[in-house]
Formats: structure tokens, sequence, C-alpha cells
């Protein structure tokens, strides 16, 4: 089978692990940077090129691993192979879809996801009331678009979060508050997906005063098993979502597990390291079974 890989660099671990599986099973498997190809429409028939290169016909599946910073044209060269046919183990849409905190949240909220009280708002004038419908400090702030922990803030008093906010507003970035789950300590569980099965778990401990559990910022991980309420969760979120490859994170509350994020590019170093899985060969599996050679 011929593979895109959509990545900027087989210098990052996830993308490398994915390439190295792909030609031990004996596939033909290309990086695709999706920020140097273009999608040419109108004269003929829809071309996708990378440089001067068509790769419009060149591969049975593709493997989206789209940085939080073309989120947009990456997901539209992801469609545009979708439209021509070629399997995805990430939809445009999904990718899309994932990546927007409050689209998540909303989607789940509306399944029965169980998720953090979450607001969002642009408006100025009424933080006050935004910090009350919330109970108060501390509160956690995120930009709407985020990755690795990156745009995430605990304002721990009334007055640094109405300071916060306010400046976000006023520089029309969009951000989501939600409020602080103390008891769940820095500690997060990520949950592993691949083809609609759980494949592998940890569980993240942030350094000592650091609130954020991203192993990008230091966190230590934990193989563990997570209950079967967790995986039903993560399971229906991805359900939702759409995405054949997710990680779904989640945090224990004293009202059980609730949803904070599902990522539709999840990176393999910290759950392959603390699980010892071969998640890169499983997302090759998965895409064996899905993808079907198109040329003879």
């Amino acid at each position: 089978m011929d593979i895109g890989l959509l990545s900027v660099s087989l210098g990052v671990y996830s993308t490398r692990r994915i390439a190295e599986e792909a030609e031990i099973r004996g596939h033909y498997i290309d990086l695709i940077d999706h920020t140097k190809c273009s999608v040419k429409l109108g004269s003929d028939t829809p071309k996708i090129y990378l440089n001067k290169e068509d790769v419009t016909n060149e591969f049975d599946a593709i493997i989206p691993r789209i940085g939080a910073k073309v989120t947009k044209h990456g997901a539209a060269i992801v469609n545009e192979f979708e439209l021509n046919g070629v399997f995805t183990t990430a939809k445009s849409s999904s990718i899309i879809k994932a990546r927007n905190k409050v689209k998540t949240l909303q989607i789940m909220a509306r399944c029965g996801v169980p998720i953090p009280e979450t607001l969002f708002s642009i408006n100025p004038d009424n933080i006050e009331t935004q910090l009350i419908l919330l109970g108060g400090a501390p509160v956690i702030i995120k930009l709407q678009e985020g990755t690795q922990g990156l745009g995430v803030i605990l304002a721990e008093s009334k007055k640094s979060a109405k300071s916060i906010i306010d400046t976000f507003y006023k520089m029309d970035t969009s951000i989501l508050l939600q409020r602080f789950i103390k008891e769940s300590n820095g500690e997060d569980i990520r949950i592993f997906i691949v083809g609609n099965k759980v494949v592998a778990s940890m569980k993240r401990t942030s350094e000592a005063g650091e609130f954020r559990s991203n192993v990008h910022r230091g966190a230590s991980t934990l193989a563990i098993e997570p209950t079967a309420y967790e995986c039903k969760i993560a399971l229906r979120a991805v359900k939702e979502l759409d995405l054949g490859v997710a990680g779904v994170d989640l945090i224990r509350s004293k009202n059980g597990p609730l949803l904070i994020e599902v990522n539709a590019s999840p990176g393999l170093e910290g759950i392959e390291d603390a699980t010892g899985v071969n998640i890169a060969k499983k997302i090759i599996e998965y895409v064996e079974k899905n993808a079907f050679k198109r040329r003879k």
C-alpha cells in the first residue's frame, strides 16, 4: 500500500515511528509536508501539488499529523484527498472540530459526555457575572485553539481572572472559561484510541508548582488501566467526532471523570514509553483494514 504521511518532518518522534512501522510492514510511505502543499481548482480536475509535484493520485491512504498553527490549511489538504477517494485516519471535518475546544465541548455536552462547567463569551462588560456562573475564582482560562498546554492559564484570584479575561476579550482572542477542579491535583488521563478500540492509557502528573499535566511541559507518566466508564466516555467522544485515531484527555473529579479535550493528532512518545504498547504499529494495522488499493 502507498501511504502519505502528512507532517512537517521525520524528526518528530510520532511521525518517525509511524513511518518506521509502515516500512516494517512492507508499505511505501512518503512524508508529505502539508504546509508546502497547494490545491489547484477550476481549470481541470482538482489537483494537489507538493511544491511542483502532482500527488493527487499517489496514495491509497493518508495519515494526517496536522499542527495547530496550520489547522485550516492542513484540513483543506486532507479534504481534497478525501474528495479524491483516499482513506484518511482523520477526516478534515473531524480535525476542525477536535482542534476547536468550544466546538468539541458543545458536541460532548449535547451527547451527554461529562465535561467541566464551561463558559464562553466575548462580552467584556460582565466578566464578574461570568466568574460567578462558574463558582468564582480560581478559574481556568483557555484559548479555544491550542495544544500541549499552550494558552492554558490558571487565574487564582478574581482580580487576576478579570484582568486576564478582559485583556483577551479586548484583543479579540477566542477563549473559554472552566471551573477549576482542585481535586484533579495536576493529574489527567490520556486514553489512546485506534479504530474504536482503547489501545493504551496513561496517567500524567504535572511537576511541582505546575497545574498542566502535558508531557511537553515536564509531566511524568504512568501506565494505567482506565475504568470501564472512562473507556466508555472516551469511545463515545471519538465516535461523536468521527476520528479513527485520537487521544482523549480526562480528569478525575469528586463527581466522576470529566472530558477536557480530544486530540486528533495525539503524540506517541509519552504513551509508548509509559505503556510499552506499539501504537504506531496499531495505526498502520488500522490503515490496512480500512484502505483499499485504488491503483492497479
